[in-house]
């Protein structure tokens, strides 16, 4: 029976499927409460494994801890998201466990809510989308022939019957061309961005508008709590950037934490590199200009932190109600255009009678 357990819940390969998201953010929340309660991280996994779900993940998490693995390795070994394992790397660095994990969660629970919250709002649209779709493939094949032959042999209405088709064929002409457009940059982009150079990937975020504050809001959080954890622990700044530029998860933020150590190697406080970096919000170096004192600096890194995470939700969901009104407008816009040209002709040919 013990041997039929071990092959059940032994240590998933490279090839295992991720466990899901939901799972991923109740094993934060069952390990960080633990800790709070006293246990030390093994005695937390051995309890963990009393739930049957969490099971094969903590004993997958105790077999890599057990072959000398940091927490953040053996998440990643079980593919849990990048998100977490990039966070919690630096508790390698700064040991606060606890706080990290509390952190990490609700960091990631937020991610969550964005994204059922959106997949919630965006449901309607692309239903009405596909359906829209399948009633103007029916209007081209069924109803426009019909129409074509009703007018064919009337001058008055020719030009706006001629008028009609050319409308319904740019409608449905431009719904495939900006489908097959965005079809084919996502493939291009998911096999192509690992092979791009980080400098030029910066490049593309900066030039996309929306994309570019969600990227900036990200990374400016993500450099500010990190930092001012680490500083928490009594690293120095030049440890604290080392440290963060040899993590993998996050490249963009390791290539400004190698810029910024190489700054400072040559004598330069960062400050000014901090201004010219396009994914790192201003306000940023305004907070390292300010402050000399490192617990000052720590202090205000920390509150600039939680006050991007309130300005982020914010943004984030004010964003997601925008997304059903924008695309009804634009819907309902196509349809009486359509609906429009397929009258006019019968008003003029009413017209004539």
């Amino acid at each position: 029976m013990g041997l039929l357990q071990k092959i059940r819940y032994r240590l998933p390969d490279t090839n295992h499927k991720p466990p899901r998201k939901e799972l991923q953010l109740r094993f934060l929340h069952r390990l960080a409460r633990l800790l709070k309660n006293g246990c030390t991280i093994v005695e937390a996994l051995d309890m963990m494994q009393w739930d049957d779900q969490l099971k094969p993940i903590a004993s997958a998490i105790i077999d890599s801890l057990k072959d000398g693995k940091p927490l953040d390795e053996a998440l990643d070994h079980i593919h849990f998201n990048p998100v977490i394992t990039s966070y919690l790397y630096f508790v390698r660095h700064n040991g606060d466990l606890e706080t990290n994990l509390e952190k990490c969660a609700v960091m990631y629970e937020q991610r969550l809510t964005y994204l059922k919250k959106f997949y919630e709002t965006a449901r309607y649209p692309i239903i009405l989308f596909v359906i829209f779709m399948f009633l103007l493939y029916f209007i081209k094949q069924s109803i426009l022939p019909s129409f074509l032959k009703l007018f064919q042999g009337t001058t008055e209405t020719a030009p706006t019957v001629m008028l009609t088709v050319a409308v319904i064929d740019m409608v449905g002409y431009f719904l495939l061309g900006i489908l097959i457009i965005l079809g084919i940059a996502w493939i291009v982009w998911r096999f192509s961005r690992n092979r791009i150079n980080i400098s030029k990937r910066i490049n593309i975020y900066n030039r996309i508008p929306i994309y570019r504050q969600y990227k900036q809001t990200q990374i400016s959080f993500l450099f500010a709590v990190h930092i001012s954890s680490l500083l928490m622990s009594g690293l120095s700044m030049k440890d604290i950037l080392i440290n963060m530029a040899r993590q993998k998860k996050q490249p963009i933020l390791a290539h400004y934490a190698s810029l910024l150590t190489d700054e400072l190697s040559r004598g330069i406080y960062m400050t000014h590199l901090l201004t010219q970096l396009p994914l790192i919000d201003k306000q940023l170096s305004s907070i390292f200009q300010r402050h000399t004192d490192v617990k000052a600096l720590e202090k205000d890194l920390s509150i600039y932190s939680e006050l991007q995470t309130e300005e982020t939700h914010r943004k984030i969901m004010k964003t997601i109600t925008y997304i059903q009104p924008v695309f009804f407008i634009m819907l309902g816009g196509m349809i009486v255009a359509i609906y429009a040209s397929l009258m006019w002709p019968m008003f003029q040919l009413i017209k004539t009678i």
